[in-house]
Parts: C-alpha cells; sequence; structure tokens
C-alpha cells in the first residue's frame, strides 16, 4: 500500500509518496512522469513518520541549508539501471554540477561496460521519481545546457540558484525536446 501528502513550497506544491516505511517519490505539480512508478491508488495520508520527516527535511532545504540525503528513507522504484543513476545523483554534492555524458562514464564503469549512452542515462535521470532529494535538477548538458528537468525548467534553475550556484556558464536552451 502506497500512502501520499502534499507539501507547499517555494517552486509549488509537490507531492511526497511513501510505502509507509520509506520515501518513493517527491513530485513537482505537473511534473512529467508524475507518480509512474506507483502501479496502484495512492492513499491520502498526513500522519506518516516518513513523510513528516520528509517535510522537516524540505524545510531546511528550502531554507537553504544542506540537509544529507542519508537522513531519510529513500526506496526509489525502478531497474537495475536506473538505480545505478539515481545511485550516481545522490553523490553530486549540494551546489554542485555533474553532466550527462560524466554519469554515463560512471554508469559504464560500474556496469563493467566501455561505453554507455548519455541519452540513455538522460532518460533514467528524467524519470527519477524522488526530484530535489534525489538532485536530478543537478545534471546540466556538456555544453551547460540547462536541459532535461522533468520538473520544468524554470523550477531547475529556482533550485540551482537556492543551492548558490554559479549560473553564469548556463543556459536554457531555445529548442530541444527536454524543455
Amino acid at each position: 500500500m502506497y500512502y501520499k501528502t502534499t507539501y507547499t513550497s517555494p517552486v509549488g506544491l509537490i507531492t511526497l509518496a511513501c510505502d509507509g516505511d520509506n520515501l518513493v517519490g517527491v513530485w513537482n505539480e505537473g511534473q512529467k512522469y508524475h507518480g509512474a512508478n506507483i502501479s496502484e491508488e495512492m492513499t491520502v495520508k498526513d500522519d506518516i513518520p516518513v513523510l513528516e520527516v520528509t517535510k522537516k527535511w524540505l524545510d531546511r532545504y528550502f531554507a537553504g541549508k544542506n540537509p544529507a540525503i542519508s537522513e531519510l528513507s529513500l526506496a526509489p522504484i525502478g531497474g537495475e539501471f536506473r538505480q545505478i543513476v539515481w545511485d550516481i545523483l545522490c553523490q553530486i554534492p549540494y551546489g554542485g554540477l555533474i553532466t550527462y555524458g560524466d554519469i554515463a562514464k560512471m554508469v559504464a564503469a560500474k556496469m563493467n561496460k566501455t561505453t554507455m549512452s548519455s541519452q540513455a542515462v538522460g532518460g533514467a535521470v528524467g524519470h527519477n521519481p524522488i526530484s530535489i532529494i534525489i538532485p536530478c535538477h543537478r545534471v546540466v548538458g556538456t555544453n551547460g545546457s540547462l536541459t532535461g528537468y522533468a520538473g520544468g525548467i524554470s523550477t531547475k534553475v529556482k533550485l540551482l540558484e537556492l543551492e548558490g550556484v554559479d549560473m553564469s556558464r548556463l543556459f536554457v536552451p531555445t529548442r530541444g525536446t527536454a524543455l
């Protein structure tokens, strides 16, 4: 059984979901793939400890603090490849950035392959079910493009600015599939 509640944030309404013990979803309202990893109906319930802890974590995050991901019990639902990508995302430091290409190299190494497609990595990053906490917003294109955020480019910009990222070399693409 899965449970959900909402959290009002500076980037809009966020849905939080859990399996009772572990966080399985954090989605911005209107986000692509919102709830896509949960195959059954979620019951609204506000008083589940993991959801309460997550709200407090988000309060600190949006206050400009750097709460540790390890404070939360995360259980994103996805296959082995996606889990590897999401684990790498969890290693990106607060206020840091990484490229899809860099992640592809790391995934290839973990899977004992010589190469890995940046596009495949982009798909896994885009399907991250625990946005903000598993920081997919810290992934950028090799050229500094702020592409590929399922919660929307404007939300990605706000999150990076909140974390104090130097935005001077980054830009919003004028066209592309991930806008």
